[in-house]
């Protein structure tokens, strides 16, 4: 179903490097790359102003591709630096005021926790944190008991950065759409390596990066918001692009999620995203999902085996993110260890995901993140390297 071989010509590091840190910054296909370099050869020739103008239809298709990739519509789309601006945008524009609540997880990613943290501390808004249940994943009974007419959003993180967990983000959307409350999902480590539906969902927002599992260059990012909402959204910071000024005192805001974008861009970067989710596209993203399903599911399964190895993932039908411990190692020394034996492969510090850390008493972990081009000799070579460091 998916051609390894081909693929992993196309990804040069391929041929030298196990490389299982796609959590962290995948290695981008060889097309991405050469849409971007062939639009900075474009600029050097043209200048930036004439390159954009000459490329603006392949500039446009971005959004489509973004729009294929989430089973949205094209002016659902804005175009961003990264998934943090994304989740920014989109939850600096909901107005919050005293005792209002957000909902979230315990698995949160430290950057969206303290935009709740300022906006509690300005707004006298209450930061309500779901419990997780028996497996990990955020407690749907929990939440559903937690809503009341002063929930104002709920704002989850899909695939937390620290480990395996995948929360049920549809039957969050279920219990969100039928209290009509606004639904922000932090998708960064979801797209790329598992197929991602909107409408399936019910999120009414949601923020992704291309650099993790899309194969994107970094720099990139995009937040779709549904058509709904977006008209009652006023962006937290605007430009003459996001609302043209149309009179002296006056300025009107655009009809589609480009009200959240700025005038300046980085449209080689815009290229390469485009180009990197075409790409996944191609190769279709259920095929890409069982590979990493499987991928994941063979590296959990020998590190079970290695005495003094602790996995720490959680979640029914956890991803594509592995994380452990191992007893006499520190994190960073097993990464630095790896990273001598030519694998790559990554950390979590407990502050990234500071209440689950907190609650379950985690060291920083190993973090190992397959992707579809890695082999399956690839995370045999991590098993041997880490059983070549276990205590005998």
């Amino acid at each position: 179903m998916i051609d390894i071989d081909r693929i992993r010509a196309e990804t040069p590091a391929a041929s030298r490097l196990a490389y299982l840190h796609n959590a962290g910054a995948a290695l981008m296909p060889a097309p991405v790359a050469t849409a971007m370099k062939q639009h900075i050869d474009l600029e050097t020739e043209i200048g930036g102003y004439a390159a954009a103008d000459r490329e603006s239809d392949r500039l446009e298709a971005v959004y489509g591709s973004v729009a294929r990739l989430l089973n949205a519509a094209p002016d659902e789309i804005a175009l961003v630096e990264n998934a943090t601006v994304a989740w920014q945008m989109a939850f600096y524009a909901l107005p919050f005021r005293k005792g209002d609540r957000i909902l979230t997880a315990e698995a949160e990613y430290a950057a969206n926790y303290v935009a709740f943290l300022q906006v509690a501390k300005r707004t006298g808004a209450i930061i309500d944190v779901v419990p997780s249940d028996a497996t990990g994943e955020l407690d749907i009974q929990a939440l559903e008991r937690m809503i009341d007419a002063r929930v104002k959003l709920i704002a989850i993180t899909w695939v937390p950065t620290n480990g395996g967990l995948v929360n049920p983000a549809a039957a969050v959307g279920k219990i969100a759409r039928a209290h009509s409350i606004p639904y922000l999902l932090d998708a960064c480590q979801a797209v790329g390596q598992m197929a991602v539906d909107v409408e399936a969902i019910g999120c009414d927002m949601l923020s992704a990066t291309g650099r993790k599992f899309l194969r994107g260059p970094r720099g990139t990012g995009f937040l779709y918001v549904r058509r709904t909402l977006l008209q009652q959204l006023e962006p937290p910071m605007i430009d003459h692009f996001a609302a043209p000024w149309v009179s002296r005192d006056q300025y009107r805001l655009r009809d589609d999620a480009r009200r959240f974008e700025t005038w300046e861009n980085n449209y080689a970067a815009r290229l390469g995203l485009g180009t990197a989710i075409d790409y996944a596209l191609d190769i279709g993203m259920g095929h890409i999902a069982q590979r990493c399903q499987m991928l994941a599911g063979r590296l959990r399964s020998g590190l079970a085996s290695i005495r003094g190895i602790t996995l720490r993932d959680l979640g029914r039908t956890p991803g594509a993110i592995v994380s452990f411990t191992m007893e006499g190692h520190e994190a960073d020394a097993i990464v630095r260890s790896a990273a001598a034996a030519g694998i790559a492969i990554g950390a979590s510090d407990p502050a990234s995901t500071r209440i689950d850390a907190e609650l379950r008493a985690l060291p920083p972990l190993v973090r190992a993140s397959p992707h579809y081009y890695n082999t399956e000799a690839e995370i045999d070579r991590l098993i041997d390297h880490l059983t070549g460091l276990a205590p005998r």
